[in-house]
C-alpha cells in the first residue's frame, strides 16, 4: 500500500503542477498566447482549457472529492493531452511538442492506475470507505 500511495501522489502531484498549477500562473503570458494562436485555435479557448485545467488537477489532488468527479478529471485531461498531440503534430509535425503530451498523458495514466489500486486496497483493508472514495 505504500508504494502505491507514493506512486499515486507523486504522479498526481506532478500533473496538478504541471497542469494546475503552471497554466494559471502563464495563461495571460505571450508565449501562450502565440502558442494557441499558432495552433489555430481562437483565444477563448486558451482561457476555457487554462479554467478546466485548474479544476480537474485540482479535482485530482483533493481527497476528499468523489470518485466519479475524479474519473471525469482523469478523462477530460486524458482528452487534453491527446488533443494536444494531434494538435501539434498537425501544425508542426512530429517533434518534442508532439511528444511531450505523451510523456504527460504516460504520468497521467500511472496516477491513474494507482488510484484505482488505492482503492481497491481501501476497500479489502475497510469496506465502509468505498462508498466515500
Amino acid at each position: 500500500m505504500k508504494k502505491t500511495k507514493i506512486a499515486y501522489w507523486a504522479t498526481t502531484t506532478l500533473i496538478f503542477l504541471w497542469e494546475g498549477v503552471m497554466p494559471a500562473l502563464t495563461s495571460n503570458s505571450q508565449i501562450a498566447i502565440d502558442g494557441i494562436r499558432h495552433l489555430g485555435y481562437p483565444d477563448y479557448f486558451r482561457v476555457m482549457l487554462t479554467v478546466f485545467k485548474v479544476i480537474g488537477s485540482v479535482a485530482l489532488i483533493l481527497p476528499m472529492v468523489p470518485g466519479r468527479f475524479k474519473e471525469w478529471a482523469y478523462a477530460g485531461l486524458g482528452i487534453t493531452f491527446i488533443s494536444a498531440v494531434v494538435s501539434h503534430w498537425a501544425v508542426d509535425g512530429f517533434s518534442g511538442q508532439t511528444i511531450f503530451p505523451i510523456v504527460l498523458f504516460g504520468i497521467l495514466a500511472v496516477s491513474y492506475t494507482q488510484y484505482h489500486k488505492m482503492k481497491a486496497l481501501a476497500q479489502i483493508t475497510d469496506p465502509s470507505r468505498l462508498a466515500t472514495a
